[in-house]
């Protein structure tokens, strides 16, 4: 009776002792539930994406400015600036007075054309001979065979030869800033692609560079015929002389490259064909040229 009794005793709850709670059981939230939670996510996560593109291209658009020395910005203040279209006359004559560096600094020719190089038919690539030249002394090579060997050393030619300067050029020779090659050698040429292409030195029917009439040819470029072709921006470069030239022959050259540009219009081109043309010196500020202006002034008579 006493063990029973005590049995009972022990089977009953003491005064002050908590009972285990339940185990805790997650709430699992339903299918609903949780397609909502992903259509959430995914609205929040396009928000932010495209307030992240906003500002990336705010910040792209935003044109950060050059350092320019001191003597640069003093030279500016002479230019009306470069919105800013001037006859080409008053234009050669800023750009004399704005080349104030220790050595003779070269004039260039920048366009902005309304060509886009995408298109095979809105390719621009030629040259043009200046009436007063460059100014510069520009070295030429010529590959060539048989009698072109000796009219190209007559008419001024640096460097000479057949298979063997191709040679020399495949072994890393370059010491030449025109190659003029004819017709015959152009198969032989081909494999100095990967070293003369990157560097623009390729010669090319439409650069003039690859002819029969070896002797004309090097006078020609030595004696002032400049290449000019549209990059990948739809811009052109050329330069036209040197900032130590009469303002007349400078006139001249830049009427030149102007006339040639126009004659060379290719066929594929639409609407606005000049949408802006500059000059400046190599360390000098810019010029915007009125293109009318320009394309009313008369050339070098014959």
């Amino acid at each position: 009776m006493a063990t029973f009794a005590l049995q009972q005793r022990l089977l009953q709850p003491t005064a002050g002792v908590r009972r285990c709670p339940a185990p805790f059981r997650p709430v699992v939230p339903s299918r609903l539930q949780r397609l909502q939670d992903i259509v959430v996510h995914a609205a929040a996560v396009e928000e932010y994406e495209e307030v992240e593109i906003a500002a990336s291209s705010k910040q792209q658009n935003v044109r950060r400015e050059k350092p320019r020395s001191k003597r640069f910005k003093a030279m500016q203040t002479k230019t009306p600036g470069r919105t800013t279209e001037i006859d080409p006359k008053e234009a050669i004559r800023l750009l004399k007075q704005t080349a104030s560096t220790k050595f003779t600094e070269s004039v260039e020719f920048h366009a902005r054309m309304g060509l886009d190089p995408k298109f095979s038919d809105q390719q621009l690539r030629a040259t043009v001979s200046l009436p007063f030249g460059t100014g510069k002394e520009l070295r030429v090579a010529v590959l060539t065979q048989n009698d072109n060997l000796r009219l190209a050393k007559e008419a001024g030619a640096d460097v000479v030869g057949g298979d063997d300067l191709i040679e020399k050029i495949s072994g890393g020779f370059m010491e030449f800033d025109k190659l003029i090659a004819t017709p015959d050698m152009m198969p032989k040429v081909a494999k100095l692609g990967r070293v003369l292409g990157p560097r623009g030195l390729m010669p090319n029917p439409k650069a003039g560079t690859v002819t029969t009439d070896v002797a004309g040819t090097v006078k020609d470029f030595k004696g002032g015929k400049v290449e000019y072709r549209l990059d990948k921006t739809g811009n052109l470069h050329v330069l036209f002389g040197r900032a130590d030239f009469k303002e007349e022959d400078l006139v001249f050259n830049l009427k030149a490259v102007q006339e040639s540009i126009d004659a060379n219009k290719p066929p594929g081109a639409k609407g606005v064909y000049w949408k802006s043309m500059y000059v400046c010196t190599t360390m000098g500020p810019s010029l915007r040229l009125s293109v009318s202006a320009l394309q009313n002034t008369k050339a070098k008579p014959e």
